[in-house]
């Protein structure tokens, strides 16, 4: 039977989800893992060994070795070839702080900043489902939501509703935040690729492509009604600054 894959421990989310080359729209699209910049940060700017970064991701020195050659080939091919580079999804987990965390001071106002999503565990027969959520509609762009709407379904109806703030996360977190609430469903509008991978790994079910009312979205999904496009792609990061994600067509 095969070892199960360790987490990896990262001390912060990315600033930034994503680059693309200057005055192109390129069509192609790389995705670092946020255990690939986690290396990418610790050993290439942080100036720390393979077997110092392995103590601190928590993780082996020949894992490490791997995560890091992986992303400096994935870096490389974004520069060289012109390809947009996007940060989203992985195998990983945010620092709590620990003793053995080289960067506690920093990491401890990190970590108050990623708060888990302030909602109980949800009971063996609950369905929950979140909703990218503002002033009632859903919100159109994932990764810039600054808030979910989720429902606790049980035999088929709403027996719970709650709103509950992002903290401010982006595309590369969300995944895991939404995990960490036991979200079995997501609905929303806009959405790129990495994000759905990331999505697909946590056991996440996705619906894009929805426009409209949060609570009108959920009801139809309930009743078996709602319309979607299982093709859904957010293409914001070959845009410029002006192009607004609101702009996605519902289908």
């Amino acid at each position: 039977m095969a070892r199960p894959t360790r987490c990896r421990r990262i001390c912060r989310q990315p600033d930034y989800d994503g680059f693309h080359p200057n005055g192109i729209s390129s069509q192609e699209m790389i995705t670092l893992t946020l255990d690939e910049y986690e290396t990418i940060r610790l050993i290439d700017l942080e100036k720390l060994t393979h077997v110092q970064c392995a103590e601190q991701m928590c993780i082996s020195k020949t894992t490490v070795t791997e995560i890091y050659e992986s992303a400096r080939e994935k870096v490389a091919d974004s520069i060289v070839n012109g390809k947009a580079l996007e940060i989203a999804g992985g195998n990983y987990r945010f620092c709590d702080g620990m003793e053995t965390c080289r960067f506690r001071s920093s990491c401890q106002k990190q970590v108050g900043e990623i708060s888990s999503p302030a909602i109980e565990a949800k009971g063996e027969n609950t369905m929950r489902i979140a909703v990218t959520y503002e002033n009632g509609e859903i919100f159109q762009h994932f990764g810039h939501t600054e808030a979910f709407k989720v429902y606790d379904v049980e035999d088929g109806k709403i027996v719970n509703e709650q709103v509950i703030g992002t903290n401010g996360q982006g595309h590369g977190a969300l995944a895991g935040f939404l995990s960490q609430g036991q979200i079995d469903v997501l609905i929303c509008g806009g959405i790129g690729g990495g994000a759905q991978n990331a999505l697909a790994n946590a056991g996440i079910k996705l619906y894009g492509g929805v426009c409209g009312s949060a609570d009108e979205a959920v009801k139809a999904f309930l009743a078996g009604k709602l319309e979607y496009n299982p093709n859904e792609m957010c293409n914001h990061h070959g845009h410029g600054e002006g192009h607004n994600c609101g702009e996605h067509t519902c289908h």
